[in-house]
Formats: C-alpha cells, sequence, structure tokens
C-alpha cells in the first residue's frame, strides 16, 4: 500500500518537474534588432521602440510575465536565440521552412508584403509593372508576365536587400541575372537609394512606406509581393523544444481576436498588418 502511494507520488511529481521545465519564465528575454522602423527601432535616447516592442510587452502581459527587450544585429540574431542570449526573437522574422528547422514559431502576427522603392521621378517608377499584389506560391498568368515585366526592368540595375532575409533570398531565387547589393541595416540601404548609389531597393512594404513618409526623396514601385519565398508571415521564435512558442501562440490569438494587435498596427503603420 505504502509502496503504491510512494510510486504515485513520485510519478506526480515527475508530471509536475516536467511541466515546470516546459512553462515560461516569470520573466522573458525578447531580441530585437532596433534597426528595422516602424517594426523596430531605437529612440534618440537609446530606448527601444516600434510595432513589435509595444506587441512583446502586450504578449507577455497576458502570458503573465514580465519581458525585457535587447538589441541585436540582425544577422546575429537567431544564432543568438540558439546559444541561449535570450528567449525569443521579435525582429519582423518571416516564419520560413528552412528557419523552422532551427527555431520553433509561434503562429504569425503580422504579414508584410515586399516591394520595390526607388529615387521618387527615376525611370524604375514607371517601368516597374503596377499589378496590386503577387501570390508568389500560385502566380496567376498576368502575374507571371508582371514578374517577367520586373526583370526586364532590372537588367543592368542595382538592387539593395538586407543581408541574410527573404527579400535577398527572393532577389537570388527569382532575379538571378540582378546585381544585388547586401546592407546590414534597410537604412543604410535607403541612404545609398537616395544618392543614386543603388537603382532600387527590395523591402517590406511597411518599410518602404515609412522611407516614403520620411520624404527622402524615396517612392514605392511595383506590386507587393507574398507568399512563396517569402515565407508565411511574421512570427516570434524560440528556441527548439522549449514550448514557449504555443505560449506566445495562444497570447497572439486572443490579441488578434480582440483587436489589440490592429490597434497598435493602426498606431504605427496607419493601417492594419496583423494576420489572421
Amino acid at each position: 500500500m505504502f509502496r503504491r502511494l510512494f510510486l504515485a507520488a513520485s510519478a506526480a511529481s515527475a508530471i509536475l518537474s516536467a511541466a515546470a521545465s516546459t512553462a515560461a519564465p516569470a520573466r522573458l528575454v525578447i531580441a530585437t534588432e532596433g534597426a528595422f522602423a516602424p517594426w523596430n527601432a531605437t529612440a534618440p535616447d537609446g530606448t527601444l521602440v516600434g510595432f513589435e516592442i509595444d506587441l512583446g510587452h502586450e504578449l507577455c502581459r497576458r502570458m503573465d510575465v514580465s519581458c525585457e527587450f535587447v538589441s541585436v544585429d540582425w544577422d546575429g540574431i537567431l544564432p543568438g536565440l540558439q546559444q541561449g542570449r535570450y528567449d525569443a526573437v521579435m525582429a519582423g522574422v518571416t516564419v520560413t521552412a528552412e528557419r523552422a528547422q532551427v527555431v520553433d514559431f509561434s503562429r504569425s502576427y503580422a504579414a508584410d508584403p515586399a516591394t520595390f522603392a526607388v529615387r521618387a521621378g527615376a525611370s524604375l517608377t514607371s517601368s516597374l509593372p503596377s499589378l496590386v499584389r503577387i501570390d508568389l506560391s500560385a502566380p496567376s498568368q498576368a502575374a507571371t508576365d508582371a514578374l517577367g515585366s520586373i526583370r526586364k526592368a532590372l537588367e543592368g540595375k542595382t538592387v539593395a536587400v538586407q543581408t541574410s532575409t527573404i527579400h535577398a533570398r527572393l532577389m537570388s531565387e527569382m532575379f538571378p541575372g540582378v546585381q544585388v547589393v547586401t546592407y546590414d541595416t534597410l537604412d543604410h540601404a535607403a541612404f545609398d537609394l537616395a544618392a543614386g548609389r543603388v537603382d532600387a531597393l527590395l523591402g517590406a512594404r511597411t518599410v518602404v512606406e515609412a522611407m516614403v513618409k520620411a520624404g527622402a526623396g524615396i517612392a514605392a514601385a511595383g506590386p507587393a509581393l507574398t507568399r512563396g519565398v517569402l515565407g508565411s508571415g511574421i512570427g516570434v521564435a524560440t528556441r527548439k523544444g522549449e514550448g514557449l512558442s504555443a505560449r506566445f501562440s495562444r497570447a497572439i490569438d486572443a490579441a488578434t481576436e480582440d483587436g489589440a494587435t490592429a490597434d497598435l498596427s493602426r498606431r504605427w503603420f496607419g493601417f492594419d498588418v496583423s494576420a489572421r
């Protein structure tokens, strides 16, 4: 009798210990880039601001944990997560099959098409086709024709992208004959675009629109590109097998359902980027 009770108590203790090991800690450290406005940026006083910073705090509140954001250079942000330097990443990271092999992802909290930016008044403004949106996972005949027109328009041109991004991958896979120049941040790429050192830039639509609004002589051009090589939306990256991504997903579900994500999106972008 006592042996059975002892074994039952031991089993219960083991179950509780296993549950505790996968539960979210009371405090999370979340990495972001701090150079991808308006998603995440560094204010003049050094504080991190942006849509993802506000959303991250909102998600942590719903998970009943406190959180701290730290800035990390983009090209080392996922390796740093794997090395245990922080608990999660919210930095405009698009969910792709390749990335999902090395990190876990929450469900998407936002979806942001890619688009081109050019110098205002440049010939590329009218040369790039004006099709509203191209779904790269299943392009229509009109979309296929538009992609061909983009390739032709970019012949002999230089296109700026941020290094190690889905936009860099898109250029290499879909426009292999175009000269691509990589930058550590899109801010630096935009500076060279405005100065005429590159002909175009490919980036997230929200970031391109922020550049246009900043009045630096930059204009958006061409269609919005979605899905396919661009992945399935932007999610929270966490370490493999820790279970934290599921907790983030539940918080994202709740914030999406009651409109909190949409409200933050409109505050930072002027429109709703939340993933439905």
